[in-house]
């Protein structure tokens, strides 16, 4: 076999494998059509490569959207509250600092009637409170743990949707 009928024998190969990656309907005939059916193959690569980025394009998008969200539920701070004899220890933590966060956690307590017994907080380079509060004494209605972390979350909430209006 010539050299010239080995390069033809591995282009009618490669345009075979082209045809069935694209899922082209043209056909590779030998003769007088070869070089329409050629072009009718590279046209729908091409338009099968299109197709390809499109659907690459929109997945990033997607892609996006859904790491915008989760950052987005992520960058709330993180809560956690224990029950103790004589009330609460709270643990509020975010890897970001908060801007007056604290404040608003501390107004949700007195609406609470949680008095702070012992805090400690750091608001330096990221958020960190742990607070030990106690029900007042004059207080007849018990509350519990739960009640007192959707307080405190809906405090972040509040603080989170006000901070993002500033």
């Amino acid at each position: 076999m010539s050299s010239r009928e080995r390069k033809k024998a591995a282009l009618y190969e490669k345009l075979q494998l082209l045809r069935s990656v694209t899922n082209s309907s043209a056909l590779v005939l030998k003769g007088v059509q070869n070089k329409l059916n050629k072009t009718s193959i590279i046209v729908d690569a091409t338009k099968y490569i299109e197709d390809l980025k499109q659907k690459v394009d929109r997945l990033n998008r997607d892609i996006a959207t859904t790491q915008f969200s989760a950052e987005d539920q992520n960058s709330l701070p993180a809560v956690k509250v224990e029950t103790l004899e004589r009330g609460f220890l709270i643990n509020v933590f975010s890897e970001r600092n908060c801007p007056g966060l604290l404040v608003s956690i501390l107004e949700t307590f007195e609406e609470l009637g949680l008095t702070v017994l012992d805090a400690r907080v750091s608001c330096s380079d990221s958020f960190h409170l742990e607070a030990v509060g106690g029900e007042n004494e004059g207080q007849h209605d018990s509350i519990d743990a739960q009640v007192v972390k959707q307080a405190v979350l809906q405090a972040i909430k509040n603080w989170s949707e006000s901070s993002e209006q500033d």
